[in-house]
């Protein structure tokens, strides 16, 4: 019987991190202070962040060490299994090899405890007793609430109204875990009260939740603001997958030409591809393909520049892909992909050349994820179905091309079950975002 899955032992799980930052060809640009325009000075990210990570978030090093605490708990589902998707390449009829990262098997069920416990540990070491955030699809805000339990801290989230409706569960699973959760926009802040007052209907958005959290980590005292994506601490968090999958690839005799991801912020994605990408910057020759939804295609159509990461302009000015920090996204069940920006280290790796960015509808990824789950027996999120779709083009794009394709299965979809009931009654349909509007959004970008 051929090999399906490779499973590291928990020591020989990374004991380091690493930051891809100081290798990016070209450099990347400072977040601005959108008071002065100037680089934005660590103290006054220190109102709302904890120096451990910013100090991460600004590190020259390429390898920075995994406290053992978060080593701890990660081991509760780390390492993750790599598996060959043998019954897909099947049911496609290619002589590509699939292989797939299965982050679903966190407690949370996707790739963000990888972060969220790295980010409660440091919050709890520097006296901090409460951490405030935002999720979309309530994967990062799930996450969150696990990894605050563990270190005794309280959480509270802001659940973009569309998924708050859409994904019941998700809210108990934060509720489980012994957090607060609230529909964004709330009434609990004066940016939600502003927004709701404006439209009392909004679906909200993630940019609009980012707003309320940081209002709330900056008015609240005890309480700092934890990001779930975008930012560098959190890429560097997420490398743990990639730097796993080069251990099991080495095991399996293997290496991917291809490498595969979703992508909303950039964090899955980012986490499984760049430890690839410093071999690629070494000469090897590696694709990267990052999927986006073509109803929010932020690297497909977005503009590389300044912006905000929030719809309330509080947060620091960051160079990125982005659709405009006023773009709110329709309503789609990829609720984790609803972002209007990208995190910096993808969008100055698309910059290069390095990442190739595709987008894809709505409808063609849950095909993909219906296939996933007959041929290898998992039902993926709706993100990561963008994944799975982005794998099988490239796959069957000559089927008797003998290539090594790598993708990131982010999460797993059993609380969605909801958009895949949507999906087989035909009530989800292809959405577009209008080019018109992405230019009307990018007439607010900052003016430098």
């Amino acid at each position: 019987m051929s090999q399906k899955k490779i499973v590291l032992r928990e020591d020989e799980m990374p004991k380091q991190w690493y930051n891809i930052c100081p290798d990016i060809p070209n450099g990347m640009q400072p977040p601005l202070d959108p008071g002065t325009k100037e680089p934005m000075a660590p103290e006054k990210l220190a109102a709302i962040f904890p120096m451990g990570l910013l100090e991460q978030e600004m590190s020259p090093n390429r390898w920075i060490d995994i406290p053992d605490e978060v080593r701890e708990i990660y081991s509760i589902w780390r390492p993750s299994p790599l598996v060959r998707a043998y019954k897909l390449e099947q049911a496609l009829g290619t002589k590509a090899k699939i292989y797939y990262k299965n982050e679903g098997v966190s407690p949370n069920g996707s790739h963000k405890p990888n972060s969220a416990v790295a980010q409660a540990y440091y919050n709890k070491r520097e006296g901090i007793t409460r951490l405030a955030t935002e999720t979309g699809a309530g994967q990062w805000g799930s996450a969150l609430c696990f990894a605050t339990n563990k270190f005794g801290l309280e959480c509270k989230v802001y659940m973009v109204r569309v998924s708050f409706d859409q994904k019941p569960y998700r809210k108990t699973m934060m509720l489980t875990f012994g957090g607060t959760v609230v529909a964004s926009p709330s009434p609990d802040t004066n940016t939600g009260r502003a927004f709701l007052e404006k439209d009392p209907n909004t679906p909200g958005s993630l940019g609009i939740a980012i707003s309320e959290a940081i209002e709330d980590a900056a008015t609240t005292e005890g309480t700092n603001y934890a990001l779930g994506s975008v930012l560098n601490h959190v890429i560097l968090h997420q490398t743990i997958v990639g730097l796993e999958a080069k251990k099991q690839m080495e095991i399996a005799g293997d290496y991917p030409d291809v490498v595969i991801g979703c992508c909303g912020g950039g964090s899955n994605f980012a986490g499984l591809a760049v430890p690839f990408v410093a071999d690629a910057l070494e000469g090897k020759n590696v694709k990267f393909i990052g999927v986006e939804p073509a109803s929010c295609p932020t690297m497909t159509k977005g503009k590389f520049a300044y912006d905000f990461g929030d719809t309330g302009q509080t947060t620091p000015l960051l160079q990125m892909h982005t659709l405009g920090h006023d773009f709110v996204s329709p309503g789609i069940h990829a609720g984790g992909l609803r972002y209007h920006g990208m995190a910096p280290i993808v969008s100055a790796l698309v910059r290069e050349k390095i990442i190739e960015p595709i987008s894809v509808h709505q409808l063609e990824t849950f095909e993909a994820g219906v296939l996933f789950a007959r041929t290898e027996g998992i039902i993926p999120a709706p993100e990561t179905c963008h994944a799975v779709r982005g794998a099988i083009i490239e796959a069957t794009r000559d089927l008797n091309e003998p290539k090594t394709i790598l993708f990131n299965l982010s999460g797993h979809g059993l609380l969605d079950l909801s958009a895949y009931e949507q999906y087989f009654s035909g009530a989800l349909h292809d959405y577009d975002y209008p080019a018109e509007a992405i230019e009307e959004s990018m007439k607010h970008l900052p003016q430098l």
